[in-house]
This record gives structure tokens, C-alpha cells and sequence, in this order.
């Protein structure tokens, strides 16, 4: 297997070899907010909204946002879009729901609505509801009633930085495929470890951007959208549940991470692993209901995504209690007629493929990926070197899912736009094949100099790049 270095070679060039900074040079947070100023506080004007797939998304569309205390009475508009403007005239008004949440910013309300009634295949213009003002006009197209050909966005691990790192990721990512229907995010969206968490909230908007806005968004918990108590008693962060307010067809008392959508001849799935690997029961819950899932599925491909990886990628990482009762489900499925396809994961801050399959190239069970977005990077363990498909370091990443009626074309890709990895699916009947792309490049391995790595088994520990990120940043 060729490998490759991708290291600081040409910045060490014309400075002298340094030493890791220290961390207590640095601001403990991991955003761009000084800790003396305030970015992120919830105001008169509409932010933070979000589409949320629903259960019918044919006929139906989630809208969630956030506003401040001023916002008596939560409202959106709706209709048809139009080639020019008139279309306001024929709009209709919808009440939402608020809720309140309390954050390191203050309090603040937070709004979801969903509407109903609405044609297939038809795009529609709508805005939300602020104090005193409304958000712009925005759009979204529903999706048709069968099965139509579409492409999605995978992104692992974001986490940290997302402002100033993981926004070109996404940006890059919706240059690339600009008419994708949905974007994926598989866990650990942000930190929720050190500093303001809900700045880190505004920012992975801030990332995300319009898209957030008028494409559907699928999204998985991890391990850092939880906190721990004094008791050690891991909660799910409270920004989650309200801002992704949508689907909760999943089992109780999971249902505001475990769900699924039927969308275009796909069924998408999140479970959630966080919950799974703290308590052996709710691992075992989510696999029964998982079977039912999986056992009166309609779909033509079928998505699952959850954070912790089935087969980990990086040193240190193992998670058998997955492997014991999810795995059984998730490649037995294709002795049923619509098996799982891919399993999107997170996590490692690593990327890794895995599959089984026959030296024809049949597949005998699903597609396993772990990828990163974010600038956390860690190294990848011997095992994975060895068993992996494909495997990369130090590397940020975006995933393009292309779904024909007999084929899925997967993409990852760097982001500066080099095709990292890449196969295709092929169905027939039941039979599944799977061909790599050809003249993929050499797999990249952290080239991080040991003298400048935080710690030592991590390629980029991130905070090199807390504010004021000396000595990166002079």
C-alpha cells in the first residue's frame, strides 16, 4: 500500500523547529468569540433556522428557529414560489410552538413549525416570524411521493473550530454537489466541554449557513452533544432536542435522537450510540426496534448513521457492545429484501471504509464509513491499517452520495476538492456489487512533526487553534 506524508514541511522551512504551545498560552474555548464579548445572544431578528425532515416529506416540512424573549407570538408564512415577487400576496400564515431554553447566553426561545398539506415535487417560499420582524424569504423543494434519483452530504465529526475550519468544508461540499437535497451530520457537531457551549452552537450555524435553511437536515448525536452531571450522569445538551425538533417515530424514551424518514426511495435512520454504549439496555431497545425498522421498509437504499464507530479506525477505540447487538441486525439485514446499504459514522477523527464482500465484488453486508470534518485529528491504530479498505489521517473531509434507481455512487473528497475515495454500488434483485474507483491516491498518514503534536497519540489535538493560537497565528 503506497503511503504519503502531508505534514508542515514547507512552513518549518523558513522557521525554526518549536515546541508544542502551551495550552495555558491559549483560551480554553474552542470558537473565535473572545471571552469578553458577546456574538451569539438570541435577538428581535430570526436565526438559527433550520428544515427538519418530517415522516411525509413529500407533503410535509419542519421549520425550527431561535429568537429572544420578545416573540409573543411565533408564526411563519408560507407559499408557492413564484418567478417574481407576488407570490407574498398569495402566502398563508401558520402558528408555530416555542419553548423556552436557558444557555450561557441568556435565555431564549426557540420556535418549530411544520407544514402540512403541500404538493410533491413543488418548491414553496417561506420565512419565520421575529420580534417585531421577519427572517428573509427562503426555499425548499418537497420530495416526491416514489422513488427519484438524488444526491445527499455526509459530514463527520465538526466538533471543534467550526467558524474558522469547518466552514469551508461545507461550503466546499455544497459547491460541489450545489443541488443536493440533504445533508447528514453523523454526531459531535460541537464540543460542549470548555467555555461558552452555545457560542459553539452559533457557530456550527454560522458553518452551515443558508443551507441549513432550504436543504433538510439528518442529524445523529454523539458523545459531545452530552454533558456530565456531579453525579457522572451523562444529558443530552438541551440545544439538541430543540433545534432539531422534527421526527420522533423512535423508540421512548430515545425519541429525540432516534427516528427515520422515507425520502425519495431512501430510508435514513439515526440511532443513537451515545445512549447505547452508557446503558446495555437501550442498546439492545434500539435493536429491536431497528428490526421492525428494517423488517417493513418500503425503501429502495437504506442510510444508517450514529456516532461511534461498529469498527473503530483509531488507537485506543473499540466498541464491542455494538458489534454484539447492532451488527447482527445491520448485515443480516441483506438476507431480507431491502438490506442497509451504508452506515455512516463519526467519532475517531479518522476516516475509514470497511466492508465484506466476495472477490466478484458482492456485497455480503453493509458499507461501514468513519470520516471528520472538523480539524481534530487523531491516528489511526494498527488493527485499522490493516483491515481498513481505505484509511486516511489529518485529513478533513466531505461525502457526496449520488442515488440512481440501481446504483449509489460515493464520493469523499478533501476539502480542496481531490477525490480521496470512492466505489459504486450496484443492485440487482438482492444482489449488490461494489467496484472502487480506480487511481485513488496514497492513503495519508499524519505528518505532524512529534515536536509539535499536543499529545501524543493525536495527529492535531485542535487546541492549537484556540484564540489567540500561538504560535500559528502570530
Amino acid at each position: 500500500m503506497k503511503l504519503t506524508l502531508f505534514s508542515c514541511a514547507m512552513l518549518l522551512v523558513s522557521m525554526p523547529l518549536l515546541a508544542a504551545p502551551e495550552i495555558g498560552a491559549q483560551a480554553k474555548h474552542y470558537t473565535m468569540v473572545p471571552e469578553q464579548l458577546s456574538r451569539y445572544q438570541a435577538s428581535a431578528f430570526p436565526d438559527r433556522i433550520i428544515l427538519i425532515p418530517t415522516t411525509q416529506p413529500a407533503h410535509s416540512q419542519t421549520v425550527n428557529w431561535r429568537t429572544n424573549t420578545g416573540l409573543l407570538k411565533p408564526e411563519a408564512e408560507i407559499a408557492l414560489a413564484q418567478s417574481g415577487p407576488g407570490f407574498v400576496w398569495q402566502s398563508s400564515r401558520v402558528t408555530a410552538t416555542s419553548q423556552s431554553i436557558q444557555t450561557e447566553n441568556g435565555l431564549a426561545l426557540q420556535h418549530s413549525v411544520t407544514f402540512s398539506d403541500l404538493k410533491p415535487d413543488t418548491q414553496y417560499v417561506y420565512r419565520v416570524k421575529g420580534a417585531g420582524t421577519w427572517s428573509e424569504w427562503l426555499q425548499f423543494r418537497t420530495a416526491t411521493t416514489g422513488f427519484a434519483p438524488f444526491s445527499f452530504i455526509y459530514f463527520g465529526d465538526a466538533q471543534n473550530h467550526n467558524k474558522s475550519q469547518v466552514s469551508r468544508v461545507m461550503r466546499e461540499a455544497l459547491l460541489t454537489r450545489p443541488r443536493a437535497k440533504l445533508m447528514l451530520h453523523a454526531g459531535d457537531l460541537v464540543s460542549s466541554r470548555e467555555g461558552n457551549h452555545d457560542n459553539e452552537w452559533g457557530e456550527w450555524f454560522d458553518a452551515l449557513g443558508w443551507a441549513g435553511a432550504m436543504l433538510n437536515q439528518f442529524i445523529t448525536p454523539g458523545n459531545h452533544e452530552y454533558v456530565e452531571d456531579e453525579q457522572e450522569q451523562h444529558h443530552l445538551v438541551p440545544q439538541f432536542a430543540a433545534q432539531f425538533n422534527g421526527l420522533r417515530n423512535g423508540p421512548a424514551p430515545l425519541q429525540e435522537t432516534v427516528y427515520y424518514t422515507d425520502y425519495q426511495g431512501v430510508r435514513f435512520i439515526s440511532l443513537n450510540s451515545m445512549a447505547a454504549l452508557q446503558d446495555e439496555a437501550m442498546a439492545k431497545l434500539q435493536a429491536q426496534w431497528l428490526k421492525q425498522v428494517l423488517g417493513n421498509n418500503p425503501a429502495r437504499w437504506t442510510v444508517v448513521t450514529y456516532h461511534h464507530p461498529m469498527f473503530s479506525v483509531s488507537q485506543g477505540r473499540d466498541n464491542p457492545l455494538l458489534r454484539q447487538h447492532w451488527q447482527p441486525v445491520l448485515d443480516q439485514s441483506v438476507l431480507e429484501q431491502y438490506p442497509v446499504d451504508l452506515v455512516l459514522q463519526g467519532h475517531d477523527h479518522t476516516y475509514g471504509r470497511v466492508s465484506q464482500q466476495a472477490s466478484n465484488g458482492q456485497l455480503s453486508g453493509a458499507v461501514y464509513i468513519v470520516s471528520v470534518a472538523g480539524p481534530k485529528m487523531y491516528l489511526s491504530s494498527d488493527t485499522s491499517r490493516q483491515h481498513m479498505q481505505r484509511l486516511a489521517e489529518d485529513t478533513q473531509l466531505f461525502q457526496l452520495i449520488d442515488i440512481t434507481e440501481n446504483e449509489l455512487k460515493y464520493q469523499a473528497l478533501t476539502v480542496t476538492g481531490e477525490l480521496y475515495d470512492g466505489f459504486v454500488i450496484q443492485k440487482q434483485g438482492k444482489q449488490r456489487t461494489l467496484k472502487e474507483a480506480a487511481n485513488l491516491p496514497a492513503t495519508r498518514l499524519c505528518g505532524t512533526p512529534t515536536e509539535l503534536r499536543v499529545r501524543a497519540n493525536r495527529c492535531w489535538n485542535s487546541t492549537e487553534f484556540n484564540l489567540p493560537a500561538l504560535p500559528f497565528n502570530l
